[in-house]
């Protein structure tokens, strides 16, 4: 409610209570302010099947926006089966962590590929041929460069979730 000229402060809540957030967001998912032109965001109630959430986070990957992938990758943790919940939060933690590289953020970045490293390694072999190996290895040497603040390229940042077929 707003009172005496007060701006609304209280975060925006869907039917059932849980948090919203309607502000538009620009390309690293930074909120901008309300009325601006932002990226397109991803539908609250996204739910895909496994290998329609990998396709469409890989796309988001590969045009650069990373943390609309982790939006994709996070529906999928929260709508999939209970067993599959830690390796969907590792690739959406992955997700992130690219997207704290692009803000500029190295200690977002160390702290979220780490723990994606963790829980892909402790999942084991993934289904739906996602390259937790690979992905493993990609945050490695993304957390190398990270930590010896060397540059890395648009290309650096597009990892590939699943194995070549």
């Amino acid at each position: 409610m707003v009172e005496d000229g007060q701006q609304e402060t209280e975060r925006d809540r869907d039917d059932d209570g849980r948090a919203r957030n309607a502000r538009p967001r620009d390309r690293f998912g930074r909120p901008l302010p309300f009325g601006s032109a932002g990226v397109a965001r991803i539908p609250d109630d996204l739910d895909l099947p496994p290998a329609e959430t990998l396709t469409y986070a890989q796309q988001l990957i590969d045009d650069g926006l990373p943390f609309n992938a982790h939006e994709v990758l996070e529906a999928a943790w929260k709508n999939g089966p209970f067993a599959e919940k830690s390796l969907w939060q590792g690739l959406a933690q992955f997700a992130v962590g690219l997207t704290h590289i692009q803000r500029g953020n190295p200690k977002g970045a160390r702290t979220l590929l780490e723990r994606a490293r963790e829980r892909l390694a402790a999942y084991g072999p993934a289904p739906y041929d996602i390259d937790s190996t690979g992905l493993i290895t990609c945050a490695d040497t993304l957390l190398t460069a990270v930590e010896q603040g060397k540059p890395l390229s648009d290309n650096d940042l597009r990892p590939h979730l699943t194995r070549a077929r």
